[in-house]
């Protein structure tokens, strides 16, 4: 199984919206179907705050990481963060999701992202391997914050 990286076009919103819907119900995110397309839509659209690629073959992909922007002083310019990413579970514990931490830090280098940034469940022991695995260090100063606008 190949992980290769597709940057999803405004053609492929149905097949993105129908991974992030999966993705939102195995994860208890609760979204509606509207909320979901106005967010992925615009970034399909070319928006510069982030970007969506599929994961496989364009036709039937696995999977989807989406990647936000923004500007960091402390990281020297434009940093990304993951925002979701998801694989099928039908094809996981294959290598899919370390092929994608590994090959999307370097298309993002290549584009002049400095750092990227990723949130992980404190309980999620397999996923913080996974991300240890692809060399993404904790911060251990640091917790992720929120306020909803």
């Amino acid at each position: 199984m190949s992980a290769a990286l597709h940057l999803a076009k405004p053609e492929d919103l149905d097949k993105v919206l129908a991974l992030v819907a999966a993705f939102h119900t195995e994860m208890d995110i609760a979204s509606s179907e509207d909320s979901r397309k106005a967010a992925i839509e615009p970034l399909l659209n070319g928006i510069p705050y982030g970007a969506v690629y599929l994961v496989g073959p364009t036709r039937a992909p696995v999977g989807y990481v989406v990647v936000t922007f923004s500007w960091s002083v402390e990281f020297g310019g434009m940093d990304g963060a993951i925002d979701e990413l998801y694989i099928r579970p039908p094809v996981r514990k294959r290598g899919i999701a370390t092929e994608v931490l590994i090959a999307l830090p370097k298309t993002l280098a290549e584009a002049g992202i400095t750092a990227l940034h990723l949130e992980v469940d404190r309980e999620d022991e397999s996923a913080q391997r996974l991300y240890a695995r692809t060399r993404f260090k904790a911060r251990d100063r640091y917790m992720l914050m929120t306020k909803e606008l």
